[in-house]
């Protein structure tokens, strides 16, 4: 490891330390140390799912609700496929660490996450302490929408024929006009997204920002190309420290650029932390 990164690295670790709150932004490349597929790029996406490349189907196309309208059983098969593997993910020892941090911390953490998998909630972070911008796939809506309803998609459990990307078990329904239910996603073209839950979780995070002094945010994996979490991290306030291989840089602003995985970084960042503990 050369000298000046290992300068950044402590660096993140002092800023860890002498902060009173952790806030968490992470994007797709959070999971990818947990073994879930990037979809950057139709070439990632269509080695996830060979069914939709065989038909040329991209990401962007069968993340729509058009997709559920025209044929929600294929639709379906993707997304069944995507809440299947999400419940079966085991978060990696990344999450740990920042609980780590935060357990050390008076108002302790909150997660601000583009992903819909869960995986925040699996590694034991408070569910009143995540935000997740684009929904989650762990809950449902309606696909017309009758109603301004939102339900846990605890009960539905997808067979997939992955084979052909299509949903072999019954499609799951809206208990209010028996109509085709789909998840409560944030998807492109997207005019119908349920957005009370999210709206709810992003107030929450304002009142938590306006309540701490000295912050540290710890972004993971955030896109460019929606830069969403990434915009967000830059204007939170207090110290960022921005964990990216492919795009460390935070031009215009001040902060810790760490280009490296998330998983390895932490664990690096930990260990200086825990020195500067002793």
């Amino acid at each position: 490891m050369d000298a000046d990164l290992t300068a950044t690295l402590e660096q993140c670790a002092s800023a860890i330390g002498s902060a009173d709150a952790l806030l968490v932004t992470a994007g797709a490349g959070m999971g990818v140390d947990s073994g879930l597929p990037d979809f950057r790029g139709n070439e990632g996406f269509w080695k996830a799912y060979p069914a939709l490349a065989h038909s040329g189907t991209s990401f962007t196309e069968i993340a729509t609700p058009s997709a559920f309208r025209a044929d929600p059983a294929r639709a379906w098969g993707f997304y069944g496929h995507r809440l299947r593997l999400y419940r079966e993910t085991v978060p990696h020892e990344g999450f740990r660490l920042l609980r780590d941090f935060a357990d050390d911390m008076p108002w302790g953490a909150f997660v601000l996450t583009s992903n819909v998998d869960g995986q925040f909630q699996k590694a034991g972070f408070k569910p009143s302490r995540i935000a997740e911008i684009h929904g989650s796939i762990h809950h449902l809506q309606c696909l017309l929408p009758c109603r301004d309803a939102i339900w846990e998609a605890t009960g539905f459990e997808p067979r997939v024929d992955e084979a052909q990307c299509r949903l072999d078990s019954e499609l799951p329904r809206c208990p209010h006009c028996g109509g085709v239910a789909r998840p409560n996603i944030l998807m492109f073209d997207d005019w119908d997204w349920i957005d009370t839950r999210s709206a709810a979780q992003r107030e929450a995070l304002a009142t938590w920002l306006g309540r701490v002094k000295r912050l540290v945010v710890i972004e993971i994996g955030a896109g460019v190309d929606i830069p969403t979490i990434r915009r967000f991290s830059e204007h939170a306030g207090g110290t960022l420290v921005r964990i990216n291989p492919r795009a460390p840089g935070i031009p215009g602003h001040t902060g810790l650029s760490v280009p490296s995985g998330g998983l390895a970084a932490l664990r690096e960042i930990h260990k200086h932390w825990k020195f500067l503990r002793r």
